[in-house]
């Protein structure tokens, strides 16, 4: 008697619908972006000091001195900007992702690490223009704007005030370092976790649209933080120093600002704000992942 029950390479995958990765991935990116966000502040002002700066390189005591002398909002300037930001970047990143992903899996949706990687950094230079530059570059001024001895673009429509100053091509100011770190990171966060998944799924016999528990899903989204940070600070940090608000005054473009830090700064200089970096990647690889992998659950 013939069984009905293919085999497992035969089996129908899973393929999540795009409309629920935009929803899944816009819910995941919103709820990190407020959790994690005193970490991208302190990242973003460590990279703006100058080698002069007396001012501590230790991110807790910057996060604790700011917090102590200015209040604890203080550490939230930028912080809308940044989160719509992050909201679209999610959405649009796991949009991408999956669309490029579900073309170059095999038969069996099993995705290649070469492919997951090149998947990933397609997914990065689509985020990167629609929603990524844009915020950065408002969230970067607004916290250059700060330490101003008197900043401009703190108090009602300060921020609407900043994005007509700017106009558009100061919104994409440092288009080109974004695109890298997004492409970059995408490339090597969704690359990773996506080939780690693969084999954890392999080693407990589950197909490649079954889902991960949370703790597994949390652990490897974190271990993905970590390899995306320390490839991808240098280029991090000259897309912060482009989206300065003195950066039109320093440098004449991208490679411009890149060998001004190497040659006035060292190589060190590159991974300023790797620390705060890297706690704020560790806990939203942990939270982008962990909550769109339930939201894609929770809407079946």
């Amino acid at each position: 008697m013939s069984s009905t029950t293919a085999p497992p390479s035969q089996k129908e995958v899973k393929k999540p619908d795009p409309f629920k990765s935009f929803i899944a991935g816009g819910v995941a990116g919103a709820v990190e972006g407020v959790v994690t966000y005193p970490f991208e502040f302190a990242k973003t002002r460590l990279q703006l000091l100058s080698k002069s700066s007396t001012q501590s390189r230790n991110p807790l005591k910057l996060i604790y001195n700011v917090s102590q002398t200015q209040g604890v909002s203080a550490l939230y300037v930028g912080c809308p900007a940044f989160v719509i930001g992050n909201t679209l970047k999610a959405s649009v990143r796991f949009l991408g992702f999956d669309a490029i992903k579900k073309m170059l899996a095999d038969k069996d949706g099993k995705l290649s690490g070469p492919r997951g990687v090149l998947a990933g950094l397609g997914a990065g230079l689509l985020e990167s223009v629609v929603a990524v530059t844009p915020a950065e570059a408002i969230k970067t001024a607004m916290i250059d704007d700060k330490q101003a001895a008197k900043p401009k673009y703190q108090h009602g429509f300060g921020t609407f005030k900043l994005v007509q100053d700017l106009g558009v091509r100061g919104l994409y100011r440092g288009l080109i370092p974004v695109a890298m770190r997004q492409g970059a990171n995408s490339a090597v966060r969704l690359g990773s976790y996506s080939h780690i998944k693969g084999l954890v799924q392999n080693a407990y016999g589950l197909s490649p649209g079954e889902p991960l528990g949370s703790g597994a899903t949390f652990v490897l989204g974190g271990f993905a933080g970590i390899v995306t940070v320390y490839s991808t600070m240098p280029i991090d940090t000259v897309k912060t120093r482009m989206q300065s608000l003195e950066a039109k005054k320093l440098y004449t473009g991208t490679f411009d600002c890149f060998k001004k830090i190497w040659k006035n700064e060292g190589l060190l200089a590159f991974w300023k704000g790797a620390t705060p970096r890297l706690g704020r990647l560790i806990l939203s690889g942990g939270i982008v992942f962990t909550i769109y992998e339930k939201m894609l659950v929770i809407m079946g």
